[in-house]
């Protein structure tokens, strides 16, 4: 069945405060979605992000973005008051002010502790807390992080580093207040995206997720399973995660993120993947998995390289994981991200899990007519793009493209609308491909002002 959608991380989505979030603007798309006949609502990695404030650099690889729970909600609910929601930052004209929103995010959360007391919906959070098995050792992270002024775990006294049993105690004895408030707002994150997702679903919408291939370093996951990472004794990364250099980058891209210990993983029967995927899937219908290549080879750069450059193929788990996932999950339902040099292991892999791959148009005017984003080389089992978050707005990779891209472009496209980002939205929907996305900032033909991310730029994204 063919099927199209926009791409849209609901950070960006309007409202009164700093960010958006999960309450009527995410209702109002999805009404939206439906109405313009789009199945498919695509967003970015969905937990509380930390270094550079990017969505693929989380504290969690299963735990909800505080940012996007929305005050209103929990306001109609009785758990906060109108003068806690006059209190929260407001949005900026130019869009999300992250500051702001971790700010307002804090207000919300000691309100919202504060007004769960006696109120009819704590049973319902506390009945949650004992059943959701990773918020513990995600609650405990984030309260002793946060008292120790956030900073990152491996700066933290060796006790709690090296997670001693009675350090840990203590903590969880001295910080059982913070770790509630922790625990409150990854709940209001579950009910709000679960009401969403309910309401998504009765409006013939899917969401489209996505998983991040590695995690950061300074996370809830490495911290408290340090054995399925590349550590040294000390917690240190004896490598890290990156990209060697490609059309983004000509110096490759360091990730920085700590390599996982295979080894490890299929000892367990890759338990702590299973239990990642069956979170996500609990909150989407398919996942974008990101970094494709990385389950065949991964590039391991040593801990101490100013770029990527250094770095060297490593092996990754090949077929076994996703044996493993698929015999667990009851099938696959993701995207490969293929992107990039994948090569030919790569391509099989994907082919022999029958999962789609991506398309992505703006990549397509090579001057090579055996370019597998060129249209006309299409497959019908994969995902067109006429951009990804990665990529700049169709307007703007226009205003930036060669004169040889723009000559064939035109050839490919034909008959031009005189807005070539509708041209290859045009294009995308045409496409043999099952399942077309388009960003949003191409939906509305906006230029390099409203491009969302700059691979291998640390700052000034998202």
């Amino acid at each position: 069945m063919r099927k199209s959608g926009l791409l849209l991380h609901p950070t960006s989505l309007p409202g009164p405060f700093a960010s958006g979030d999960l309450g009527p603007s995410a209702h109002a798309f999805v009404d939206f979605l439906a109405q313009a006949g789009q199945s498919v609502w695509q967003v970015l990695p969905l937990g509380p992000t930390g270094y550079g404030d990017s969505p693929y650099q989380c504290f969690s690889a299963f735990a909800g973005q505080p940012l996007l729970v929305s005050p209103e909600m929990l306001a109609e609910q009785g758990l906060l008051s109108r003068h806690d929601l006059s209190r929260l930052p407001v949005r900026h004209e130019s869009g999300t002010d992250y500051g702001a929103a971790v700010q307002s995010a804090a207000l919300v959360a000691e309100q919202l502790a504060a007004h769960l007391s006696g109120h009819a919906a704590e049973a319902r959070f506390e009945a949650w807390r004992a059943a959701t098995p990773w918020l513990a050792e995600h609650t405990r992270f984030m309260a002793i992080r946060e008292a120790h002024g956030g900073r990152p775990w491996h700066e933290w006294p060796e006790a709690l580093r090296l997670r001693d049993a009675a350090a840990l105690a203590e903590a969880d004895r001295t910080l059982a207040s913070a770790m509630r408030r922790h625990a409150a707002m990854q709940w209001a994150f579950a009910e709000q995206w679960a009401a969403l997702r309910a309401h998504a679903h009765a409006n013939g919408v899917q969401l489209l997720g996505d998983a991040p291939i590695f995690v950061a370093f300074d996370s809830t996951d490495v911290w408290a399973s340090p054995g399925l990472f590349e550590l040294d004794a000390q917690g240190r990364p004896t490598g890290v995660a990156g990209v060697p250099p490609d059309y983004f980058s000509e110096t490759g891209q360091l990730w920085g993120n700590p390599l996982y210990r295979w080894g490890a993983h299929a000892a367990s029967g890759y338990a702590w993947w299973i239990a990642r995927l069956r979170a996500l899937l609990g909150l989407v219908d398919c996942v974008r998995l990101d970094h494709f290549i990385g389950f065949v080879r991964y590039w391991e750069v040593p801990p101490d390289a100013p770029d990527a450059r250094p770095g060297q193929w490593r092996p990754g788990p090949g077929r076994a994981l996703f044996d493993a996932l698929a015999s667990a999950l009851g099938g696959l339902p993701l995207v490969a991200e293929d992107l990039g040099e994948t090569g030919p292991e790569v391509e099989k892999l994907r082919d022999d899990l029958e999962l789609p791959g991506m398309r992505i148009l703006q990549f397509a005017f090579s001057q090579e007519s055996t370019n597998p984003f060129l249209p006309e080389n299409h497959v019908p089992n994969a995902v067109v793009y006429t951009g990804t978050h990665d990529n700049d707005t169709t307007l703007g990779w226009w205003q930036g493209a060669s004169e040889a891209e723009r000559t064939q472009a035109r050839e490919v496209l034909g008959a031009s609308s005189g807005d070539i980002a509708w041209d290859l939205i045009e294009a995308a929907m045409a496409s043999v491909a099952r399942t077309a996305i388009v960003p949003v900032q191409d939906v509305l033909s906006l230029g390099r002002e409203a491009r969302f991310n700059t691979p291998g730029k640390a700052s000034g994204n998202w």
